[in-house]
């Protein structure tokens, strides 16, 4: 499938299969020396579910995941207005805490999401994630693990939305412009 029609949107394909399969693999590899810090994996949903699913296994230890919710989004666009709708439930005090998103682009949601947690006093906070938009982030905040960098398209697919489809898509596809 090099084409898929979501809502009135037309994508073309972006990432493979495999192509995900072999960063996510890099991503688990280089994560690797998280293990002695037994990190708690904080999976920001809806979007990095399937990411995360994928990185967790590829990753050669058992590590606790818990999950957080927030929105931001309204179809294509960032309102700009972050909204949590689900909180860890966990001790998170002087432990470290690795956040995993599937995308990262003005990295207001990041920033959100980092102060949210500095409050829970972790011993330190990680960031990861599948894509990364250079050019549209606005944070200072440094990543520490990133998949694959990106332009500043819109993709679908692999947990990543458009009004709510285009998630289980097992590939990442971007907007075709006419």
């Amino acid at each position: 499938m090099s084409l898929v029609q979501i809502h009135d949107k037309e994508f073309g394909l972006f990432i493979s299969k495999k192509e995900l399969e072999s960063i996510v693999d890099q991503m688990a590899k280089k994560m690797e020396s998280l293990q002695s810090q037994a990190p708690i994996f904080i999976v920001v949903l809806n979007g990095s579910f399937f990411f995360a699913s994928d990185l967790l296994k590829a990753l050669s230890f058992d590590s606790e995941v818990h999950f957080i919710k927030v929105k931001s989004y309204e179809g294509m666009e960032s309102s700009g207005k972050m909204n949590l709708i689900l909180d860890i439930n966990v001790d998170v005090s002087n432990r470290t805490i690795v956040i995993l998103e599937d995308i990262i682009d003005t990295g207001t949601t990041l920033h959100y999401l980092i102060i949210h947690l500095q409050e829970k006093n972790p011993k330190k906070i990680i960031t990861a994630s599948l894509l990364f938009k250079p050019n549209s982030y606005k944070q200072e905040h440094t990543i520490d693990f990133i998949g694959k960098s990106i332009e500043n398209d819109f993709v679908v697919g692999y947990g990543l939305d458009y009004d709510e489809l285009g998630r289980t898509l097992p590939q990442i596809f971007k907007l075709k412009h006419d």
